[in-house]
């Protein structure tokens, strides 16, 4: 494997049209202070195919518990900012800088970017946000500040857009977190040949609701 793996471009900028040029290529920005804009396409791939989701049965029993409330897109900046405080093994500092989020704020605004989010007792603790484009979701990052929060929100994500004829969610890099959710490594041509079939289709800008995805 070429290390780094996946670099592929530095420099541009962070415009909506540009990225989502990008995402239809399978590129990503990923970078982090001080660094120009990185463009990134990992070889091997990780994904998730919705109907490949895996649910433990402890996950499972708290779903059906019910103690929490999924929403969707009505905090998109907040979970953005938790993402990007969020302590992560062996790294250090966060690639969702300032301009990231201002980037990805606007892609919101323009009905590609969602987030997905778990709350409790009225507090934020846990979601996720990515980039939708036709029938392919781009995830970009998770936070949890209660157990299983993200784990909550990212099995409704793909319930619902397994119902939605999504054909696969992008998850960038290998984790072992991921892997446990039914995500697997292919290889980049392979997920470029999807991931062509998938962007074609029509693209709905209207905000997401998720109401029963997880049942």
């Amino acid at each position: 494997m070429l290390e780094p793996n996946g670099l592929l471009a530095a420099g541009g900028d962070l415009s909506p049209q540009r990225l989502l040029e990008a995402y239809r290529r399978g590129i990503f920005p990923w970078y982090s202070r001080g660094q120009p804009i990185l463009w990134w396409s990992p070889d091997p791939r990780m994904v998730v195919f919705p109907e490949e989701l895996k649910v433990s049965k402890s996950l499972a029993k708290r779903l059906k518990k019910g103690d929490f409330e999924v929403r969707t897109d009505s905090a998109f900046r907040e979970v953005m900012l938790a993402c990007g405080s969020a302590p992560r093994d062996g790294q250090h500092g966060t690639w969702i800088v300032p301009e990231i989020v201002e980037a990805y704020c606007k892609l919101h605004e323009l009905g590609y970017a969602h987030s997905v989010e778990t709350w409790m007792d009225g507090e934020l603790v846990g979601g996720l946000y990515g980039v939708a484009v036709g029938k392919m979701f781009y995830g970009e990052s998770m936070f949890h500040k209660a157990t299983d929060a993200s784990k909550i929100a990212f099995v409704h994500l793909v319930r619902w857009l397994h119902k939605q004829d999504f054909g696969m969610i992008d998850c960038q890099m290998h984790t072992p977190h991921l892997e446990s959710l039914g995500g697997r490594e292919i290889p980049r041509h392979e997920f470029e040949e999807i991931l062509r079939r998938l962007i074609n289709y029509p693209h709905s800008t209207r905000k997401w609701k998720l109401h029963d995805a997880a049942q």
